[in-house]
């Protein structure tokens, strides 16, 4: 039985790397259990992204408005919800996540099975490695988020993820938006989702700018705090 996975990429301003990301997917080799389609979430682009991408067979869906990361991927996962898709994988439309570095998503679910798998950076530390700045913050967020979960996730600030279909149901009902991969990791644990961690290799942002850009690190930390704290309160269905 074939396995049909969807792969998400959100992309805001990204005329830059978006070619270059689609060029490298479509040439990922993947087994013949698995039936792969690719979905642009534009999200309100100003720039050349949305004529870029539709040189590509592959489909776009145009936002009227920017949403932010948080909506932008909501949609795509509705479009997965809609059109029954198995699994579905978020990879940055920055250029971060290196296509040929799905197969290790895939693997780890073939293996564990868990409701939400994280590509990491930091089992292993090979590849990019972010900032020693950010990689203080990134642990910070860790032992917080452990705090709250009771779960070790090291690269909680990763947006390259695989999500199974009773995940990609939930996401419909509910997304954080401003903040979504931290955020999200406290809903999913509070809803019972297993949630497991394998080591990738990942690439420095190949252009646009980080949505974080214009706060200081400590204010963003902050910020995160509090919003994963409120995830931690707030009642799930």
């Amino acid at each position: 039985m074939t396995t049909k996975i969807l792969i998400v990429i959100p992309c805001f301003n990204e005329e830059k790397t978006i070619a270059t990301l689609l060029r490298e997917l479509l040439v990922v080799d993947f087994s013949e259990k698995y039936s792969v389609s690719i979905v642009v979430v534009n999200d309100g682009s100003i720039d050349k992204t949305a004529i870029i991408v539709r040189q590509f067979d592959v489909i776009l869906l145009n936002l009227p408005v920017n949403l932010g990361i948080g909506g932008a991927v909501q949609t795509g996962f509705k479009y997965a919800f809609e059109n029954d898709f198995d699994l579905a994988i978020q990879v940055d439309g920055d250029g971060q996540h290196p296509p040929s570095q799905i197969k290790k998503l895939l693997l780890a679910f073939e293996k564990n099975r868990a409701n939400v798998v994280i590509g990491s950076r930091f089992l292993v530390k090979q590849g990019f490695q972010s900032s020693a700045l950010r990689r203080v913050g990134i642990y910070y967020l860790h032992w917080f988020n452990k705090l709250l979960t009771q779960k070790n996730i090291y690269d909680i600030t990763s947006g390259f993820r695989l999500f199974d279909k009773k995940v990609i149901a939930f996401i419909v009902c509910y997304y954080p938006d401003e903040y979504p991969e931290p955020e999200s990791l406290v809903i999913f644990s509070k809803a019972g989702f297993s949630i497991s961690e394998t080591a990738v290799e990942m690439r420095p942002r190949q252009g646009g700018k980080s949505s974080i850009q214009h706060f200081s690190q400590i204010y963003y930390i902050l910020k995160v705090s509090i919003a994963m704290f409120f995830s931690f309160i707030r009642k799930v269905k």
